[in-house]
């Protein structure tokens, strides 16, 4: 006696397809369009800004407000500021929260919770309560108006949540790799430089990235430890930008463009590793 299956007909997919992508058109060209908007208003005067055509294409490309918001506007030296205190801070805080989640995860020790909580405390300090506290602690010590007054801040308020992620991923990496690597001869710090640090890239990816926008675009500290217009970083720039050329509405335009250009390239060097890392999560989760 021979069964018979009984074979269901395939729901159609092809619409549902289609509504996804339609859909993801949609959030896809709302995510861009500001961005293609903000290159349009910077090739574009005052008078064709204020003419009513505010979201159409510049009738003519005025490349030269790039060059005044360089030249004039000081852009260059706000824009090598910003870069300095960004590199900088990204490299301590991934040096710093790398070897402090590492000897809290990995290590035996007896405060090693209580440390972990100790520096997830940080995570609820808003920044608007520790200003007056740190902008006093930064006058005593002579650190107002240079690098260190906004390196110093955005490490200490970076570390919490780089801790955080990286001793997530530390906790997911086999003990059996540590003890392979001690009985080749690999001493602490070779097995952490050689054989750990490169298990957790994705983790470092999105450290880095992290850190980087909550620095570049950063204003309060960097608008309250700092007055010399040598030091001033690029969001203090443009907000004077606009009190300067209060008027040349396209410069600022081409200032805030420049801006924006350093987290594009930074989101598409490290995009991968950042998806890496969010699947690597969902999966240990």
């Amino acid at each position: 006696m021979s069964a018979t299956t009984a074979v269901l007909p395939k729901k159609p997919k092809l619409l549902g397809k289609i509504l996804l992508h339609v859909f993801l058109i949609l959030v896809a060209v709302t995510q861009i369009y500001p961005l293609i908007w903000l290159a349009f208003f910077s090739l574009k005067d005052n008078s064709e800004i204020f003419s009513g055509d505010v979201l159409g294409l510049p009738k003519s490309f005025l490349w030269s407000n790039y060059t005044k918001a360089l030249s004039d506007g000081n852009v260059m030296i706000y824009f090598f500021n910003s870069v300095l205190v960004t590199a900088v801070s990204i490299i301590l805080v991934l040096i710093l929260a790398s070897m402090t989640g590492y000897a809290i995860t990995r290590m035996n020790w007896k405060f090693s919770n209580a440390a972990m909580t100790l520096i997830l405390l940080g995570m609820m300090v808003p920044i608007h309560a520790a200003l007056l506290p740190l902008f006093m602690v930064l006058k005593n010590l002579g650190l107002l108006n240079n690098y260190w007054s906004l390196i110093i801040p955005y490490v200490a308020f970076g570390l919490p949540l780089a801790v955080f992620i990286l001793g997530s991923f530390f906790k997911g990496i086999p003990r059996e790799m540590e003890e392979s690597a001690v009985i080749d001869g690999c001493g602490i710090y070779r097995t952490f430089f050689s054989i750990i640090l490169p298990l957790v890239r994705p983790a470092i990816a999105t450290v880095a990235i992290f850190t980087f926008l909550s620095c570049w675009n950063e204003l309060m500290f960097a608008v309250t430890f700092i007055n010399d217009t040598a030091y001033q970083t690029l969001t203090v720039g443009m907000m004077s930008m606009v009190g300067t050329y209060i008027t040349q509405w396209g410069i600022i335009g081409a200032g805030l463009m420049i801006t924006t250009i350093p987290t594009i390239i930074i989101y598409l060097l490290l995009n991968k590793q950042v998806q890496k890392s969010m699947i690597a999560g969902a999966v240990k989760g």
